[in-house]
C-alpha cells in the first residue's frame, strides 16, 4: 500500500498471502486506503494483483479479485486465457507477464491488454532474453502498454526505458530494501551490502532460472557448485519448497532473491522517500537528454 499512497502501482502475486481469504482482507485494505487518497484529493496510485495461473489457488483466488473491482491485474506462469474474460468483464486491464516472443504472441491471441516483458537480470524467476532487444522485437508486432521487468535500479533506467518504448517499468529489488516491506532485516542489509556480481543464476530451487543472492546462499550452509542444477519444479519444491522435514534451507524465506539491479540499493529508506527519489532521478535523465539533443542541434 505504501507504492499506492506514494502515487505509483503497487503490485503483488496474490499468492503472497496465506489464504484467500486473508487477500480479501487484504485487498478490502488497499481500496479503504485508496478511497481515503480519493476523497483528500492526493495522488491516487493502482493496486495490481498478480495471479499466478498455474496456482492450485487461482480460481478461488481470481474470485477475490472480482469482487473488488481490480483495474489492473498481472498474470505470470501461464497463458492467460483462462482469466481473460472474467477480467475483461469488470473492465480490468490485464498485463500478461512472458519471458518470450512466442509467449508474448500467445498472451495477446488470449487477448491481453499489455505485456510485461520478464528480460533477463529480473529477481527471483527470471528471463533470458536482453532487455532492449527483448523490447524492440516486441514492439515490431505489437504497439500497446509494455512494461519491461529486470534491471530497472533507479529513475535514470526507467528514463531509459522509456526511450527505448516502454510505457512503464516493473521495479522489485529496490522496493524490498524499503521501511514498510515485509522482508526480513537481514534480508533488507544484504541487498544494501550487495552488488550485480552477488547475483547467481540457478535452477536449483525453483526448477526455473531464479537470480539469487550469494551471500544468502552460502549463510544457509549451501556448496554453490555442488548445487543440482537439472531438477524438476517439483523436486525442487520437494527440497528447498518448505514443509519439508529434510532441514533444507527455504526458499525465499532462508534463500533470497535479487535482480541486477541490486547495485542500485545504497541505503534503506521508505517507500515515499525512494519514490521521490526516482522522480528526480527521472527528472534528471530526461533533462540531461534534452540538454544532449539541443546541444548536437546547435552545433
Amino acid at each position: 500500500m505504501a507504492a499506492c499512497t506514494s502515487g505509483v502501482i503497487g503490485a503483488f502475486p496474490t499468492a503472497n498471502a496465506r489464504t484467500t481469504d486473508e487477500l480479501d482482507q487484504w485487498l478490502l485494505a488497499a481500496r479503504e486506503s485508496l478511497r481515503h487518497q480519493e476523497d483528500t484529493g492526493q495522488l491516487e496510485g493502482v493496486i495490481c494483483p498478480n495471479l499466478i495461473i498455474r496456482h492450485p489457488r487461482l480460481r478461488d483466488d481470481l474470485a477475490c479479485v472480482l469482487r473488488h473491482g481490480a483495474r489492473m491485474v498481472i498474470t505470470s506462469v501461464g497463458s492467460p486465457a483462462q482469466v481473460i474474460s472474467p477480467l475483461h468483464g469488470i473492465g480490468c486491464v490485464v498485463l500478461a507477464d512472458v519471458a518470450s516472443i512466442a509467449h508474448a504472441e500467445k498472451a495477446l491471441r488470449a487477448g491481453a491488454d499489455g505485456l510485461v516483458l520478464l528480460s533477463a537480470g529480473a529477481g527471483g524467476q527470471t528471463g533470458s532474453a536482453n532487455g532492449m532487444a527483448f523490447v524492440r522485437a516486441v514492439r515490431d508486432f505489437f504497439d500497446g502498454p509494455i512494461v519491461i521487468a529486470g534491471g530497472i535500479s533507479d529513475g535514470w533506467a526507467l528514463w531509459a526505458a522509456r526511450v527505448l518504448g516502454c510505457d512503464l517499468g516493473y521495479m522489485g529489488t529496490r522496493f524490498i530494501a524499503t521501511e514498510e516491506s515485509r522482508a526480513s532485516e537481514p534480508y533488507k542489509r544484504m541487498l544494501v551490502d550487495s552488488t550485480l556480481d552477488d547475483v547467481v543464476l540457478t535452477r536449483a530451487f525453483t526448477g526455473l532460472d531464479a537470480n539469487m543472492l550469494r551471500p544468502s546462499i552460502e549463510a544457509a550452509g549451501l556448496d554453490l557448485t555442488q548445487l543440482e542444477e537439472q531438477v524438476t519444479l517439483e523436486a525442487a519444491k520437494a527440497q528447498f519448497g518448505g514443509g519439508q522435514s529434510n532441514g533444507a534451507p527455504k526458499r525465499w524465506t532462508d534463500i533470497w532473491s535479487a535482480g541486477h539491479s541490486v547495485s542500485g540499493v545504497a541505503r534503506l529508506q521508505s517507500v515515499a522517500a525512494l519514490v521521490e527519489d526516482i522522480a528526480e532521478e527521472f527528472r534528471l535523465a530526461r533533462e540531461h537528454c534534452f540538454t544532449e539533443l539541443l546541444a548536437e542541434r546547435s552545433n
